[in-house]
């Protein structure tokens, strides 16, 4: 099992939030668990490659 980070916010009813990983892709959901379990299928998705062209956060160190 995985840890990853994710940002989320409620706006009205919905729950929205995106994997820190891949901030482009925004995804809802009717409760925070909810949102919680399309961030998975996201995630799934997303590093499986199954969604072509998807742009990856990384750090980098700098001496």
């Amino acid at each position: 099992m995985k840890n990853t980070g994710f940002t989320y916010w409620k706006d009205g009813g919905d729950w929205l939030g995106y994997l820190d990983e891949f901030p482009d892709y925004v995804t809802q959901g009717g409760s925070l668990e909810d949102l919680k379990e399309h961030l998975i299928d996201l995630h799934k998705d997303l590093a499986s490659g199954a969604i072509p062209n998807a742009r990856h956060h990384a750090e980098l160190e700098i001496a």
